[in-house]
């Protein structure tokens, strides 16, 4: 009898233990009941309603990422087959490793209608640089009397331009082509004869080769001189709300210049439908082809800005000229250290948007040379040269 009264207390002790245990794995903290909950809803939208970036999709999505690396033209309509050609095109070159060189040198494209006037100032720029840069030169108008030994022997062939036509996206295909064929050219930098240097050599190109983007500037304007130029004749290649405005000056990885030499199809679009006097408006190619082009065929692989500083503040045609007398050190000092990049929309409400300026997901500054200056600003710009370029 004692022996039964004895197990029963024993399994009395065991099932008042394992209720113990019970009612301690109920009372656990809800917080992680709601963690739990929290997760398993995420990663259902994240199923549901996959990432719209390339970086999203690595990080959140377990599956094939390769869609973001793929042209964003392909939409839901048929392609033609010329289209289809076309994109075929693109994503190879964009998809083949550059040509491995091992002296990787920067293609200053020089675009100017004669003679270019700072000449000794990029002369004191390149100084001791030879092995890293090449130099071409078209000017439009009159053949440039050179005072730099760098420039001697680097004009090519040249043609007339006018301003606004688009003779001006024909000379900067002509410079990409003969600067493409030194293999060793890998980043091309297209710069107008009223540019000058805002940095030393060293500083330039270590900023355009150790990044993997163009800096091809690329914007939405809704205003009368952005999307107002648009042609519906550009359809159904050209969609309207793919239509971008942009500086022509640009800094430009070798895959890109090679896809702007291998572009027939929308390089002809721009060619019959954009320019001046047509359909009641004014489209300047120089301005839309390339920043529309890029948005296009590989967003992700411009930095929607240019590196070269301008300043259209003053809401001209134009932008603002500097002159002998804006020339002081703070000035230029001032100009190496912009962080933020303003995009001025057209139209009643004209309106800057800026934003930070990023080189390799690190905040920078923006600019690596500055336009417009007048010839009179030589001299005090090779005073200050040596000061303001170094950081």
């Amino acid at each position: 009898m004692k022996a039964t009264r004895a197990w029963q207390r024993r399994i009395k002790d065991i099932l008042l233990m394992s209720g113990s245990r019970q009612r301690s794995r109920l009372k656990r903290p809800v917080w992680i009941i709601v963690l739990v909950t929290f997760v398993i809803i995420f990663l259902i939208t994240a199923f549901l309603y996959p990432p719209t970036t390339s970086a999203a999709c690595y990080i959140f999505s377990s599956r094939d990422c390769t869609l973001f690396n793929e042209p964003s033209i392909f939409t839901a309509r048929e392609l033609s087959d010329e289209e289809t050609r076309s994109h075929v095109v693109f994503r190879e070159i964009l998809n083949t490793p550059p040509i491995q060189s091992k002296n990787p040198k920067i293609a200053f494209l020089f675009l100017t209608p004669g003679t270019l006037h700072f000449e000794p100032l990029w002369d004191k720029f390149f100084r001791g640089h030879e092995d890293r840069f090449s130099v071409y030169v078209h000017a439009s108008r009159e053949k440039p009397v050179h005072t730099s030994h760098y420039f001697i022997g680097r004009d090519i062939h040249r043609e007339t331009v006018v301003w606004g036509k688009f003779s001006m996206v024909d000379i900067e295909r002509r410079l990409l082509a003969r600067s493409l064929l030194d293999p060793d050219n890998q980043q091309f930098l297209l710069l107008s004869d009223s540019c000058v240097p805002l940095h030393n050599f060293d500083y330039v190109y270590n900023y355009l080769m150790l990044t993997n983007v163009s800096f091809i500037d690329c914007f939405v304007d809704l205003g009368p001189h952005g999307t107002g130029r648009y042609s519906e004749r550009m359809m159904p290649e050209v969609e309207k709300n793919a239509f971008r405005k942009g500086s022509q000056w640009f800094s430009m990885k070798r895959q890109h210049a090679i896809i702007v030499m291998a572009d027939n199809l929308y390089y002809r679009k721009f060619k019959n439908y954009c320019k001046p006097h047509m359909d009641g408006r004014n489209c300047y190619s120089d301005e839309h082809y390339l920043p529309t082009f890029f948005n296009m065929i590989d967003p992700s692989g411009v930095a929607n800005r240019s590196v070269t500083y301008v300043d259209w503040s003053e809401g001209k045609w134009h932008p603002r000229a500097f002159r002998a007398q804006d020339i002081t050190f703070e000035f230029l000092k001032n100009l190496t250290f912009i962080e933020e990049s303003i995009h001025f929309t057209s139209g009643p409400k004209r309106r800057g948007i800026s934003r930070p300026c990023l080189w390799n997901s690190m905040k920078r500054p923006c600019y690596l040379f500055a336009r417009k200056f007048y010839p009179e600003t030589l001299h005090r710009l090779i005073i200050h040269f040596s000061n303001y370029t170094t950081i």
